[in-house]
C-alpha cells in the first residue's frame, strides 16, 4: 500500500472531510486548550526562547513527566505525550505563551484533572527556573517592543501578513492569551445548531470570562482587551459568521467560506512554504503559485482551517473561542459551561430556542459591546447579566442530566462554581481586578502577577 497522502480534488472532498467528524453521542469528547504567559520572577519580564531560564528550558524540563519533543527544523517547539501517558500536547504561541492542548476526554472531571496535572508539572519546572505563569487575557505590563518571538515558521509568515490586514494583528499574536473548549457534533444538523448557539453566546462567554482590563500598566476602561483586538485583526478570517444563520447552511457553505479566506502557508517536509494571500481554490485546481501543479491533501486542508479565526470555528469538531485566559478554576468552568449547554439534547434544544429570534444586528452589537461593558452590556430590555443567569441555569441542568460522577458523589455541576460567583457578584472578573488595582494595589499592576499566578 502507498503512503502517499490522498489528494482532495473537489469541494465535495473538503465537505466529506469535515462531515467525517460526525460521531455518535457516546463517542463525543471534550478537548480543552489554555494559554498562559510566563515571566521571570525577578523582574516580571517575559521569557525568551533561549537561555537557562527561557521557554526552551521549560519545554526540556517538562520532558521528565513523559512528554516528548516536537521539532521544527531541529528546533524544539512543542511537546506531545502518548495516549498511554495521558495524551495531549504542549505548544508555543508567538510570544512563548505556553499552551496545553488537552487530550479528548469523556467528562469534565477528567478534563479538570488533566489541567491540574499540567499546571503542577509547569509549577515544578518553573520553580527551578525562577519562572511563574499567569492566566490573563492581555499582557498587563509589557508591549510589542518587549515581547519575545518564538522560532516557528508559521509565526514568521504571520508577522509579515498581519499588519497588512488590520491594526492589531500583531498584538493578537504577541500580547493575548485565551482558553477554549472543543466539542463534537453528531450530524450536519447538529453541527449547525451547535455552531449557531456557539456564535450567538460567544459574547456572553467573553463577558463571563473577561479578564484583560490592563495595558501598559494601566486599566484600559474595558473588560476584555483581548476580545477587542479581534475586531481589528484580519476581517476576512474573523467575526460572527452571519452565513451560519442562513437557511440551508451546512458543511458545504462552511467549505465555501473557508475557501474564500486567503491562505497563510503550506507545509512540505516539515517546512513552512509562504502562500500568504493565495487561494485554496487555486490550490484545488493545481494552480497555487507557491506549489505549481500540486493539489492539496487532507493535511493541507486541516492546516488551512486552523488559519480561520471566527468566534466559533469548525473543523471535525467545534472550537469555542470567546474567552480570556484566567485563574485555575476558570479553566474548568469554560468546558463546564459549553458541555452543559451542548452535550445534553433537551438542554441544547432549550438553548437553541433561547437564541432563535436573536437578529444578526443584535449578535453583532453584543460582539462589539461585551468586551467593553462585560455583563452590563445592554440587551433588549435588560443586560447580558440577565442572559447569563438564564444560560447558567440551563448549563447546570444540562450537567445534571449528564450525571457524570466523580466517584465521590459529585457531578460536573461543581465546575460551574467560578461562573456562579461571577453572576452572583454581577460583574466580570476584570472589574474585580480593576477594583483591586485602585483600592488594594496602590495603582501597581505588578500585583496582578501575584494575583493571577498559577
Amino acid at each position: 500500500m502507498s503512503d502517499t497522502p490522498a489528494i482532495l480534488h473537489s469541494p465535495n472532498d473538503l465537505k466529506d472531510w469535515m462531515a467525517a467528524g460526525c460521531k455518535p453521542r457516546e463517542a463525543w469528547r471534550i478537548g480543552t486548550e489554555h494559554e498562559k504567559f510566563g515571566y521571570r520572577n525577578a523582574d516580571l519580564s517575559p521569557l525568551p526562547y533561549e537561555g537557562a531560564d527561557g521557554i526552551h528550558a521549560m519545554l526540556s524540563g517538562l520532558m521528565q513527566f513523559g512528554w516528548q519533543g516536537k521539532f521544527e527544523g531541529g528546533t524544539l517547539v512543542g511537546l506531545v505525550r502518548s495516549e498511554e501517558a495521558g495524551g495531549g500536547s504542549v505548544t508555543l504561541e508567538p510570544a512563548g505563551q505556553l499552551e496545553l492542548s488537552g487530550a479528548p476526554l469523556e467528562n469534565i472531571h477528567q478534563t479538570c484533572a488533566e489541567v491540574s496535572r499540567h499546571l503542577k508539572e509547569v509549577q515544578a519546572v518553573a520553580e527551578k527556573l525562577g519562572q511563574s505563569y499567569m492566566g490573563i487575557g492581555y499582557s498587563p505590563l509589557w508591549g510589542l517592543d518587549e515581547a519575545p518571538q518564538m522560532p516557528k515558521g508559521r509565526y514568521q509568515l504571520m508577522n509579515q501578513y498581519m499588519p497588512k490586514q488590520g491594526g492589531r494583528g500583531l498584538e493578537m499574536m504577541y500580547l493575548t492569551s485565551t482558553v477554549q473548549v472543543n466539542l463534537d457534533f453528531g450530524s450536519e444538523a447538529d453541527m449547525v445548531e451547535k455552531l449557531r448557539i456557539a456564535l450567538a453566546l460567544q459574547p456572553l462567554a467573553t463577558a463571563l470570562f473577561a479578564n484583560s482590563p490592563f495595558k501598559n500598566g494601566r486599566p484600559t476602561g474595558h473588560v476584555s482587551e483581548r476580545s477587542l483586538i479581534w475586531l481589528d485583526t484580519d476581517g476576512a478570517r474573523t467575526g460572527m459568521l452571519p452565513q451560519a444563520f442562513e437557511e440551508g447552511f451546512g458543511f458545504e457553505q462552511y467549505v465555501d467560506y473557508a475557501l474564500d479566506v486567503p491562505m497563510y502557508f503550506v507545509m512540505r517536509d516539515g517546512k513552512f512554504i509562504d502562500a500568504l494571500g493565495m487561494s485554496f481554490r487555486d490550490f484545488m485546481a493545481g494552480n497555487l503559485p507557491a506549489l505549481p501543479g500540486e493539489k492539496p491533501t487532507a493535511s493541507d486542508w486541516e492546516d488551512h482551517l486552523t488559519t480561520l479565526f471566527p468566534e466559533a470555528r469548525v473543523k471535525r469538531f467545534i472550537e469555542m473561542r470567546g474567552a480570556d485566559s484566567g485563574p485555575w478554576s476558570s479553566l474548568c468552568a469554560l468546558p463546564a459551561l459549553w458541555v452543559g449547554l451542548l452535550y445534553d439534547s433537551s438542554t441544547q434544544t432549550q438553548v437553541a430556542d433561547l437564541i432563535a429570534d436573536w437578529t444578526q444586528a443584535e449578535r453583532d452589537e453584543l460582539r462589539v459591546q461585551s468586551p467593553l461593558l462585560g455583563l452590563q452590556t445592554p440587551f433588549r430590555s435588560g443586560t447580558l447579566l440577565d442572559v447569563a443567569r438564564e444560560v447558567l441555569q440551563l448549563a447546570e441542568q444540562g450537567l445534571k442530566n449528564r450525571a457524570r460522577s466523580d466517584g465521590a458523589g459529585g457531578d460536573e455541576t461543581q465546575f460551574l462554581a467560578y461562573l456562579q460567583k461571577v453572576v452572583a457578584d454581577g460583574q466580570s472578573p476584570a472589574e474585580a481586578l480593576v477594583k483591586k488595582f485602585h483600592e488594594e494595589w496602590n495603582g501597581d499592576v505588578r500585583e496582578a502577577y501575584k494575583e493571577l499566578a498559577f
